[in-house]
């Protein structure tokens, strides 16, 4: 599969509209007020993976801004938070070469630590810290908020986004796998 501009345009497409479908429709209530734990992280991670950085980024910031538009309000902080927890992931896939069908060990250590370091980047310092500065929020609360979802949001991602890019992997064919008969 050639990485050309119109597959990513595309892929951000796609990627925005299914973040937003599983954020407005698919969530787990935390008990934290405004605070659910949902699947399209793992989604977003997936397109970060295949399509890298910039899919990533573009996909999870335009779906989260959809969703925050569509219950009323856009929370800016946590939508910046969600384009450069795809960015991460993004960069670190740079390491999972998954267009060649590789998903082992390595490449599920690297994805696994990309969603950590990403998670703690997002959720416990960018949408905390920013909803404080800007939005004046209470410290305790936005930061009970960023480690609930960041938690949660890691563990969807991992087990099935992990899931997901292993189901993937599969289904490309390695190079020299093909015989001539």
């Amino acid at each position: 599969m050639k990485n050309n501009s119109v597959q990513k345009v595309v892929a951000t497409g796609i990627g925005a509209a299914l973040f937003f479908v599983l954020a407005r429709f698919v969530a787990v209530p935390s008990g934290i007020p405004n605070t659910n734990i949902t699947f399209q992280y793992a989604a977003q991670a997936v397109f970060a993976v295949i399509y890298g950085p910039v899919v990533g980024c573009l996909s999870g910031f335009i779906g989260h801004v959809l969703t925050d538009m569509s219950w009323g309000g856009v929370w800016w902080t946590w939508a910046f938070a969600t384009a450069v927890y795809g960015l991460i992931v993004g960069l670190f896939a740079k390491k999972i070469n998954i267009r060649d069908g590789n998903f082992s060990k390595n490449e599920i250590i690297t994805y696994v630590l990309a969603n950590l370091v990403a998670n703690v980047v997002a959720w416990g310092i960018i949408a905390p810290v920013g909803d404080i500065v800007i939005y004046k929020e209470d410290a305790n609360l936005v930061f009970t908020q960023g480690l609930i979802a960041g938690a949660g949001d890691f563990l969807f991602a991992v087990v099935i986004g992990g899931l997901l890019l292993y189901g993937y992997s599969k289904t490309i064919a390695k190079s020299g796998s093909l015989d001539k008969e």
